[in-house]
């Protein structure tokens, strides 16, 4: 899949590395949301094997406030226009604002992450426009309400038929199926249930014959089964990733890059054999 200038084999697995410049995301905020410590977290996760670096600047941890716009592009565009002038890196942008992925486009962005699968007035122009990528997440409601009770008849079957439906949308505005990548959306409004259900299954969403993002890193599900915090949930974390991989998730993103390169590294010369 070519992400700009850049093309990658997803045939193969790839880490994407989080760097999220927010104050308040729900595991490192405010360790990057300088522009200096931002560059410098983005090219030490690029050397220790990321192929992605993912940028965000609007948490969308549970019950997460709204990111005014104009706040939200000026802490994720300067971080955009100097990752990329300096590294050989797909830059990704974690955000469901149009006016936002309209300029970082612009700026060398590479792929659209989008939590709310291009949604928003004006997402499915902006994205059709750019020619770029586009990873679709499910979610079931909006980071305020998502967790206040999910419900669903079968959390796979209705993360399909969600991902159908916005898979149809995206045709239908101009964007190239064949540009498309799918992320089930784990903790976006799911119980442990849901989401060791969709982890358990995610080789049912082969079926759409795109990639998969896979992102587990770190999450409260974790901490539910370990009874661990945030800050000691490393070996979950990998141990996460490794499955999500050996179901045939294409690329994992991930708070530690270079314990889960090592890890995924182990899995794909299995997968090589």
């Amino acid at each position: 899949m070519k992400f700009g200038s850049t093309e990658l084999d997803l045939n193969r697995i790839h880490i994407m590395g989080i760097l999220n410049v927010t104050p308040d995301s729900f595991s490192d905020g405010g360790k990057y949301n300088s522009l200096d410590s931002a560059l410098f977290q983005a090219e030490r996760m690029v050397s220790e094997g990321a192929s992605f670096i993912d940028v965000g600047g609007e948490s969308t941890r549970p019950g997460a406030v709204e990111v005014p716009l104009q706040e939200e592009m000026d802490r994720v565009l300067p971080v955009i226009e100097k990752l990329a002038g300096r590294l050989d890196v797909v830059i990704s942008v974690d955000s469901s604002s149009p006016e936002l992925l309209s300029e970082a486009a612009a700026l060398g962005m590479g792929l659209i992450n989008d939590v709310r699968a291009l949604q928003r007035d004006g997402a499915l122009h902006v994205a059709a426009d750019s020619g770029l990528p586009v990873c679709l997440m499910h979610m079931q409601g909006s980071p305020q309400t998502m967790q206040d009770n999910p419900n669903y008849q079968d959390a796979v079957s209705d993360v399909a038929d969600f991902f159908q439906q916005r898979i149809d949308a995206c045709v239908s505005a101009g964007i190239a199926q064949e540009n498309l990548i799918l992320d089930p959306g784990f903790g976006f409004g799911k119980t442990l249930t849901h989401n060791l259900m969709l982890l358990k299954r995610l080789k049912d969403f082969a079926s759409f014959g795109m990639p998969l993002l896979v992102g587990l890193s770190r999450k409260s599900m974790l901490g539910l089964l370990t009874e661990r915090e945030v800050g000691e949930r490393l070996s979950s974390s990998i141990s996460s990733a490794v499955i999500a991989a050996m179901h045939g998730a294409n690329i994992i993103r991930v708070h530690d890059v270079p314990e889960t390169v090592d890890a995924i590294k182990i899995a794909q010369a299995v997968f090589d054999v």
